[in-house]
This record gives structure tokens, sequence and C-alpha cells, in this order.
């Protein structure tokens, strides 16, 4: 991750020092072209200036005294007739000759540049011409040494170089904690993967914002706590499971053994061996169920679905279990509207209801009622059971899905089921692409509600899971 600070660091460093170099340069090349053209300009004022007084009185006396009053001044001055003679100068001028050289007739009245290329001279120059009426009589050459400018420009340099230094440093400083800020919430991230990568779930992750990196580290962490919660519940599971199997392996090897080992009655035999069918029985429905479930989680389980009769559908389960609720003495009733067609496997969702009924003969008493009511609304079929049995506490309520997870937590024979049969029934109705609710109150009976697409909507007869 380091790698990735510098890396960081780097390219922003790159980037800022060329924007700031470019800038640099662009600003020094503006702020010296500029002084030079102010350079210019002032001296062509002056030269125009010589030009005007030396037009009102074009004599020697005039001439000597524009030269005084320059030889005074960082300028110089050199007078030239319009045949390129010089009349006088504020000063020696060895390389006279090579300005008036770059002389281009006609000259403009308000003057111009003769040499601007500070870089490359000893003076940069400006020319005004002389008239007497419509003929120019003379020109006026205003000249100026370029050592104050190249002054000028080194203290500039040295001010650039500074602040470049500067500027650098503070770049520097920023970049080191930016980079540092961006790789320090990747680098906690890192730090949980491999901890997660060992099985360590327990992992806590700080709220990086609401930038991308934010969003990646509420992933990381919702990760860690979904996977910290699967392996809690694994871990439940695996105990749950062992224990399940455990008990009815020891009443059937305990009951074999004393078969075996005792000679035993008629009667004694066969309410021995009635028990170690029973529990051979609940083990085989146990394996049955966790094997439905295994085919579930890897999307292997197979849903054929067919146009039911819900009438006719539901009646065939009132058939078979009125038996059993009029053992128990619970009033049982099946009611159905008229000419409503579900889209379902019938055999998967028979064992859902049949699941849910068992569940209601389970924990009602004599007295107590079961209703199964199938209905249309807004397209959608809903099928209601209900019962007024002993109901479910709010606090397991949350829960009964759960695989494994019983209401009865002393695992009573007479009540206890595998704790698998509601996660069964979850999944069912999901493959079905249904809906399950539950309500309940303690001592007022439970009601689920399974929902499920009306025949009008367009399926697919066969759905793999």
């Amino acid at each position: 991750m380091r790698k990735l600070s510098l890396k960081l660091g780097t390219i922003f460093f790159v980037i800022l020092f060329c924007i700031e170099t470019l800038m640099m340069f662009f600003l020094h090349a503006s702020l010296a072209d500029s002084r030079v053209e102010e350079e210019l300009i002032s001296l062509q004022a002056r030269g125009n200036s010589h030009r005007t007084i030396l037009e009102r009185n074009f004599d020697r006396e005039t001439l000597s005294h524009v030269a005084l009053m320059e030889s005074v001044d960082s300028t110089d001055v050199v007078i030239i007739n319009n045949e390129g003679k010089i009349l006088t100068t504020s000063g020696p001028q060895d390389n006279i000759e090579d300005y008036l050289k770059k002389l281009n007739t006609p000259v403009p009245y308000m003057g111009q540049t003769l040499e601007g290329n500070w870089e490359e001279v000893a003076f940069i120059s400006t020319i005004s011409p002389i008239k007497d009426g419509q003929t120019t009589v003379g020109y006026v050459l205003m000249l100026q040494n370029t050592d104050s400018i190249h002054m000028l420009m080194e203290r500039l340099n040295k001010h650039f170089l500074l602040v470049g230094m500067i500027s650098g440093l503070v770049t520097i400083l920023i970049i080191i904690i930016l980079s540092r800020k961006l790789a320090k919430p990747l680098i906690q991230m890192k730090e949980a993967t491999l901890k997660m990568s060992k099985g360590d779930f327990t992992v806590t992750l700080a709220k990086s914002g609401k930038d991308e990196l934010g969003d990646l580290s509420n992933a990381i962490q919702l990760l860690a706590d979904d996977l910290k919660y699967v392996k809690q519940e694994r871990k439940e599971f695996l105990s749950s499971i062992a224990h399940e199997l455990r008990t009815p392996l020891t009443f059937i090897k305990g009951y074999t053994d004393i078969l075996y080992k005792r000679n035993l009655s008629e009667e004694d035999k066969k309410k021995y061996l009635a028990i170690i069918i029973e529990e051979t029985n609940r083990l085989s429905h146990l394996i049955k169920d966790l094997f439905d479930l295994a085919k579930m989680d890897e999307n292997a389980f197979v849903i054929e679905k067919e146009r039911l009769d819900a009438k006719l559908f539901l009646g065939n389960i009132e058939t078979k279990l009125s038996p059993a609720f009029q053992e128990k003495q619970i009033n049982f009733y099946v009611h159905c509207e008229e000419s409503i067609t579900i889209i379902a496997d019938s055999l998967r969702l028979e064992q859902v209801i049949i699941n849910l009924l068992d569940n209601a003969l389970k924990y009602c008493t004599v007295g107590d009622t079961a209703v199964v009511t199938a209905k249309c609304i807004n397209q959608e079929i809903q099928i209601i059971i209900e019962d007024t049995g002993k109901g479910i506490s709010k606090k397991d309520l949350p829960y009964i899905f759960d695989r494994l997870y019983r209401v009865e937590k002393s695992r009573a024979r007479a009540l206890g089921g595998s704790g698998l049969g509601l996660a069964i029934v979850k999944e069912l109705v999901h493959a079905h692409d249904g809906e399950i609710k539950v309500h309940s109150e303690e001592n007022r009976g439970t009601t689920f509600v399974l929902t499920f697409r009306g025949a009008g909507n367009n399926e697919n007869i066969v759905t793999n899971r």
C-alpha cells in the first residue's frame, strides 16, 4: 500500500509541477515583455517630446540643450539629419551605424521601435522623425542601456525561483497529506480483508465519507458483518444438527441394545420396535429436509409449475388432514373463492400448506380452530392459514423462518420438529416468486399469509431454481 501512496504522490507532484512550471513560464515571459514594452513606450514618448522641441527651433543651441538633458539620465539621444549624419549625441555611440541600418523610411510621425530585442543587444532604441512642414529634416534616436532590464530580470528570476521552491515544498507537503489520507482507508481495508481471509470477521472500519472509498468501506464492513453472522449461524446450525442427529440415534442404539441383550416379552419388543421405527422416521425426515435445503442453496431445486384449480387443490388437502384435526377435536375449515387458478408446483405447494397446518395441529388444543382461506386480490392469490392456538411470542417471531430455530427451547418430543419446516416453507414460497408473512399473538393464535401471482401473469411452466 505504500507503493500506492508513492504512486499517487508522484502522479500528483508531476501534474502540479508541470502546471506550476507552465504558469510561471508564461507569467515570467508576460512580465518581461510588459516591462520592456513599458520602457519602449516611455523611450518613444521622450523622443517625441524632443522632436516637438526641435521642430520649433531646429538650431545648434536647441540640439545642444536636448543632448545636455539626456546626458544626466539613464537614456541617450542621437539626433541625425535626413542624410544620416549625426548632428549631436548625449554620449559616445560607437555602433550608431548599426542602428541606422535598421532605419526604414518613411518613419511614422508618432515614431517606431528601432530595436526591441533586449536580450541580445546592449541598447533598445526608438526613432521619431523631425518634420518641417511635410518634409523630414532629421530624426531623434532614443537609446536605453539594457543593463537595467537585465538586472530587473535577474531579480525577477530570483523571486520566481524562491516562489517556485516554496510552492514546490508546499505542494509536496499537501501531496503527502492527501496521498496518506487517500491511502489510509485503503490500508485499513486491506488489513480488514486479510483479517477476514484468516477467518476473523470482527472487523470495524471507520466511515470514510460518502464518496467511492466510503462506499467500498461500507461494502467491506457489510460483508464482514454478513460473514460473521453466517459463521455464527453455521456454528449454531452444526451444533443443532449434531443434537438433532444424536437424539434419534441414541434412542435407536439404546433400544436396539435392549432388544439384542435381553429376553423380552413380545409386548415389550413391539413397544421398543415402535420407538425405533418412530426415531428412524424422524431421522429420515430430518435428512430429507437437510437435502432439500442443500439443493435450494445450490439453486438446483426444480419447481415444475402448472395451472391449479385452487378450490379442488385445497379440497384435496382438506380431505387428507380433516381426520387428524377431528382426532384432536380441533375445528378445521377451508374456504376458497370460485374460479381461482394458481400457477404453482402442486407437490411443493401442498408441502408448504401441509407444513403450516401441521404446526397448527401441534399448537392448537381441544376446541381451537384452524382455517384455510383462498382469495384473489388485485390479480394476486392469497392463501391464509390461521389458527387460534397458543401463538408465538414477539421475541421469537422474527426468527421462526431461521433454520433449526425452535420456539420450543425444551425440544419437547411431543411438539418439537426439526426446526427446518418453516425454513423450507419460506424457500419454497420464494421459489414460486411468492411472499410469506406471519402475524401472531401469544394465546390468541397465528396467521400465515401466502401471496402468489395469479394465472393472468405470463410465467414459464417449468422454472429451475
